[in-house]
């Protein structure tokens, strides 16, 4: 690496969001989709790079395009693999998927005191009722209930060993 683009990148590491976006738009001539500073940084770096040391020859270039074409290329699964998926991971689960030891029987009523409110939440074969809602995870109504992250088994104060009988 030349000295050059050795002092432009130590330039580029002291610049803030706002002027990497801003050198992004300069360098490829179009806004970042992004605004995270590692993504930005490592894209502008390696615009650096290619222009002072050069870019791809025409013929990794047509290599490239070759390898491309022959490669049906997604960057998302379509809606009906996730849905099939949905579909099988539910029936798994009515097949009688092995239950959490941590959790109590179907039917029980779990109960904790948080702030001002007590929380109700009642065990299902599939899930969790809590105020009328179904849920798929205790960790997803402690987390409804606080407004934080939690974790389920945590907040509900369930022991870690496993039930017996």
């Amino acid at each position: 690496m030349n000295a050059q683009l050795q002092r432009e990148l130590e330039e580029l590491r002291k610049l803030k969001i706002k002027a990497l976006k801003a050198r992004y738009r300069e360098l490829f001539g179009e806004e970042s989709p992004s605004s995270n500073y590692i993504h930005l940084f490592r894209r502008i770096a390696w615009r650096l790079q290619a222009l002072s040391e050069g870019e791809l020859s025409q013929r990794a270039r047509d290599r490239a395009e070759t390898l491309a074409a022959d490669v049906d290329l997604r960057l998302r699964a379509p809606k009906k693999f996730w849905r099939e998926f949905a579909d099988s991971s539910r029936s798994q689960i009515s097949a009688g998927a092995q239950r959490d030891p941590r959790l109590p029987p179907v039917g029980t009523t779990l109960e904790r005191q948080y702030g001002d409110q007590t929380i109700r939440v009642t065990v299902l074969d599939d899930g969790f009722e809590c105020q009328g809602k179904r849920y798929d995870s205790l960790s997803a109504i402690a987390s409804s209930v606080s407004g934080t992250r939690w974790n389920g088994f945590a907040f509900f104060r369930l022991r870690k060993q496993a039930r017996h009988g």
